[in-house]
């Protein structure tokens, strides 16, 4: 067992070392690989990036079941490979670019990747922080410790809290570091991202969604009262507590996110726009 692990090392070496590395660890567990197509989903009139697409061991199985593959690669030397392999596929386009420079498409597309590890947090940036975009739904493979912060049932960070306004984060599989090639320092987790049908915020507030969940999340131990009490007077706080159903002196990040929605859609209806947090520049 020990002898096939460094021998598929040795073969991805090859096209890794050298200036060009892009610093990505390929996935070379076949099994894993059919799981994770096989969780996207993908139907015949899809849409699908590959971010960081490597070698194409998620390209060629997503191409097979999807109307058009954007295989996103960065690194000329697995692009070049990528091309060299995609030239009897009529319906995948490579772009040899870094994805954060990268224009989303305009019509409707999902992401399955095993994305790098130094770029997880600014890719989900791109993809999240604005809800009216035509992303719907992803399966990444990152890093383990990202997916347990980004699916943690405390929330403390605002920028997690906004994309779980409008997006489902889940956790599906563990995957263990021995399935890369070269094997990174850290276990990895399968993510399933989806777009919510019904979220509790709409779309055209998002940037003030982002302004509170700035201000709310300050002090994220602070109890809620404390908290909340610069936005709304008094008789406001007493009656949004009895909405939500929670203690005043409970902290601020035991709010689930249907919670901040009433928060949210209380500060619209009934507050004055100038008691509203504004966002720093």
């Amino acid at each position: 067992m020990m002898k096939k692990h460094k021998k598929q090392y040795h073969k991805v070496r090859k096209c890794v070392d050298g200036p060009n590395f892009s610093g990505q660890h390929l996935m070379h567990n076949k099994q894993i690989l059919k799981s994770i197509v096989k969780q996207a989903d993908i139907k015949s009139t899809d849409l699908v990036m590959d971010i960081g697409a490597g070698k194409g061991a998620l390209t060629f199985p997503l191409a097979e079941k999807a109307k058009k593959v954007l295989a996103v690669e960065n690194d000329p030397v697995f692009s070049e490979i990528l091309s060299r392999k995609a030239s009897g596929f009529s319906n995948i386009h490579i772009i040899e670019r870094d994805f954060l420079m990268v224009h989303l498409p305009k019509e409707p597309f999902c992401v399955v990747a095993n994305v790098p590890y130094a770029i997880t947090t600014p890719i989900l940036k791109k993809l999240l922080n604005r809800p009216d975009t035509a992303f719907q739904r992803a399966v990444l493979t990152i890093e383990k410790g990202a997916a347990k912060r980004f699916t943690a049932n405390t929330i403390t960070n605002p920028l997690i809290l906004r994309w779980r306004m409008w997006f489902n984060i889940e956790i599906t599989m563990a995957i263990s570091r021995e399935n890369f090639s070269p094997p990174p320092k850290v276990d990895s987790a399968l993510i399933r991202i989806q777009r919510k049908k019904n979220p509790l915020v709409e779309h055209k507030y998002h940037s003030k969604l982002a302004s509170l969940a700035e201000y709310g999340l300050k002090y994220p131990h602070l109890p809620i009262h404390d908290v909340l009490k610069g936005i709304f007077t008094a008789p406001q706080m007493k009656q949004l507590i009895k909405n939500m159903r929670v203690k005043r002196d409970a902290p601020i990040s035991s709010l689930k996110e249907h919670q901040w929605g009433v928060v949210f859609n209380t500060m619209i209806q009934y507050v004055e726009p100038y008691r509203w947090p504004k966002m720093k520049r």
